[in-house]
């Protein structure tokens, strides 16, 4: 496991009594934010706000589901606001009117476009439009637009968008330096930038596209970058971009709060077993909420079709479906519409959905970092859940390394078979 950074530690007892007024933030945003059902600071919005408002890089680490969205959507409209008063927009004065010639009309001078003061990018398009529909009504409750940019969807109406003005840049690396690079999209007044899962964009490769990104937007700018495993892989972008940042780690909430079980299962048992978790009842009586996370593509849909046959109402998320398709099957999950959703990793990372109640991995994950993730889809922001791990015989050993890795305690490792109710924690 990589050293992880110097943090300033912070736990749910050092935020009692705070509200999101005491952290520096208007009655517009603080309306917004009870309108959003954030009636009081977590610890790791209690911790970054102040710092960001006030203008200091920033990294912060805190586990999934615990508010991260929030700590910097906030924060930077705030910030905004606060650059903007103090004159630093560039591009916001009224053009200046010339003096028409004879016979001519008076025409209105055509005003600049209004480029992007603050830019925030995510790893995924799921992440970046989950993030915007945070982020958009806390910026228009103070008279800023923000912009999805993300790939797999049409290129003109974002170029649109931007032709309108923007104030906040929502958008994956890829799509960014795209339409970067085709002169679409100016960041050189870009003031403020945040990285949200930092360090899963250099595990995926993004480093070189987010630093390109970067050094388009004003040089010395501000940097928050946030994750739920924040350590020194981000070394070269901290070396880079940031100066002084302020490191800030909430106490106990890397990781997650959910009960951890461990099923061994013979290698012809095993699609049973998974038709038998997914059709678990849920804590009110109905079909608990269940995401099954599968390695590949192709194993994610063979198993939901498995359960489709069984006659469980199921739906799917994977690279290789559309993002119209990828919307359209989180809705369905996320209104109740089907009980269960089979996935890749896609769907680990940053993804909210209200009340999942289990977390199914029939793949085991390769690292410490993506069962975290994995796990954090349940037993959010304080609601409980259960995570299940199906693995065979000879995934045994590493399977227990990686949990030491994770800081996971199993209430249970050990056989399951058919039939088998889950043993007493």
């Amino acid at each position: 496991m990589l050293e992880r950074l110097d943090a300033r530690i912070t736990t749910a007892a050092d935020t009692e009594g705070l509200s999101f007024g005491d952290l520096g933030l208007g009655p517009n945003i603080l309306r917004v934010l009870g309108e959003l059902g954030a009636e009081r600071p977590f610890p790791i919005q209690a911790a970054t706000i102040p710092d960001a408002v006030a203008g200091r890089d920033v990294l912060g680490r805190a586990r999934t589901g615990s508010g991260k969205t929030i700590a910097f959507g906030a924060a930077v409209v705030e910030r905004l606001l606060k650059l903007k008063a103090e004159g630093a927009f560039a591009n916001d004065a009224a053009p200046a009117r010339s003096r028409p010639k004879r016979g001519e009309r008076q025409r209105a001078p055509k005003r600049p476009p209004r480029n992007p003061k603050a830019l925030i990018l995510a790893p995924t398009r799921e992440l970046a439009l989950q993030i915007d529909r945070t982020v958009r009504p806390i910026a228009r409750s103070v008279g800023f637009f923000t912009a999805q940019l993300v790939g797999g969807v049409p290129l003109d109406p974002q170029v649109h968008a931007l032709e309108r003005g923007v104030d906040i840049v929502i958008g994956t690396p890829g799509r960014v330096r795209d339409l970067v690079n085709r002169r679409k999209l100016d960041l050189r007044e870009v003031l403020v930038s945040v990285i949200d899962e930092a360090d899963h964009m250099c595990e995926l490769g993004f480093l070189e596209s987010v630093q390109g990104v970067l050094r388009e937007t004003v040089r010395g700018g501000q940097r928050l970058l946030f994750s739920a495993t924040l350590d020194s892989g981000v070394g070269e972008l901290v070396s880079e971009f940031l100066r002084d940042p302020a490191v800030h780690e909430v106490a106990g909430e890397a990781v997650s709060e959910a009960e951890h079980r461990v099923l061994v299962v013979l290698r012809e048992h095993k699609s049973r077993v998974l038709v038998e978790l997914a059709s678990r009842p849920g804590p009110t009586g109905g079909p608990a909420r269940t995401m099954v996370f599968c390695r590949t593509r192709a194993y994610a849909e063979s198993v939901a079709e498995m359960l489709a046959d069984e006659g469980i109402r199921v739906t799917s998320l994977h690279g290789n479906l559309s993002q119209a398709r990828r919307e359209r099957n989180l809705e369905k999950f996320s209104s109740g519409k089907a009980a269960v959703l089979v996935a890749t990793d896609v769907a680990a990372r940053g993804l909210h959905i209200d009340d999942v109640d289990l977390v199914v991995q029939a793949d085991p994950p390769d690292d410490y970092k993506t069962y975290l993730h994995r796990a954090g889809r349940t037993a959010r922001a304080g609601r409980g859940g259960m995570v299940l791990t199906v693995i065979p015989r000879t995934r045994q050993k590493r399977t227990r390394e990686m949990l030491e890795e994770a800081g996971i305690e199993p209430t249970y490792f050990g056989d399951h078979e058919p039939g088998d109710s889950l043993p007493a924690s």
